[in-house]
């Protein structure tokens, strides 16, 4: 079966634990402004190559030397479920060869509960708890983002959700609100919550691609971060940072 990737390479800790082989999957459904990867929005680019799962198992069983410290294969996009018949053969043939799999995904598809027996580790971005906000500026709807957490707090899955803060997106005294209240009566004892800062590390990719940048005074203030991270933890969530 065929993969259309963008970009791979070694992280350390950021894209799961230890040192981890990192595919990025072309396509992704979400049309977030402060994207970092625009080269794996569409479902081709300049920089796509199309692979096999065979190809991709063979790279890693001859990379397994480089998964020190709890490493091994990571899955991300662009959106991995995008091409999930692909990624779900991919992360069954990882496991047979008992090799440590972790995706992160934006949590929208309504099949992500197939892929928990392959995955070990879950990361997953919870961009804003309002709909109708999370359409109007992702152009995606958050319906099944909410559905998998609820999901994944009944079968008491281990998760690392990541809330990205955008000024004027979700960064407000109310946004702390509604991501809690979201939260409130949800047994989270499995989850951790982290916190992205906005930043522009990949701006220079749009004028790579002759797109305007679409941000405008997207940073937050470091007061802002720290009081997410200090009512998270106020209120018994498990805040880290990766």
């Amino acid at each position: 079966m065929e993969l259309k990737i963008f970009q791979k390479g070694f992280n350390y800790s950021q894209d799961g634990t230890g040192n981890r082989l990192v595919y990025h999957l072309q396509g992704c459904n979400m049309r977030c402004p402060w994207c970092s990867n625009p080269e794996g929005i569409f479902w081709e680019s300049s920089k796509t190559v199309k692979t096999t799962v065979a190809e991709l198992v063979n790279e890693t069983i001859n990379s397994r030397l480089m998964f020190f410290d709890g490493g091994g294969v990571t899955l991300t996009g662009g959106e991995v479920t995008c091409q999930f018949k692909a990624v779900r053969e991919l992360l069954i043939e990882l496991k047979k060869v008992n090799i440590s799999t972790c995706i992160e995904t934006n949590a929208t598809s309504e099949n992500l509960k197939e892929l928990l027996p392959f995955i070990d580790i879950l990361i997953m971005d919870f961009k804003h708890y309002d709909e109708e906000k999370h359409f109007d500026v992702t152009k995606a709807s958050n319906k099944k983002v909410k559905e998998n957490i609820f999901y994944l707090c009944r079968e008491e899955k281990e998760v690392l959700i990541r809330i990205p803060l955008i000024h004027g997106f979700n960064d407000s005294f109310k946004d702390i609100d509604g991501f809690l209240n979201f939260f409130e009566n949800l047994n989270t004892d499995k989850f951790q919550f982290e916190f992205l800062a906005y930043h522009e590390y990949g701006r220079n990719k749009y004028d790579e691609l002759n797109l305007p940048y679409p941000v405008e005074n997207g940073a937050i203030e470091a007061v802002t971060l720290e009081y997410f991270k200090k009512s998270f933890i106020q209120k018994g969530h498990t805040v880290v940072q990766t």
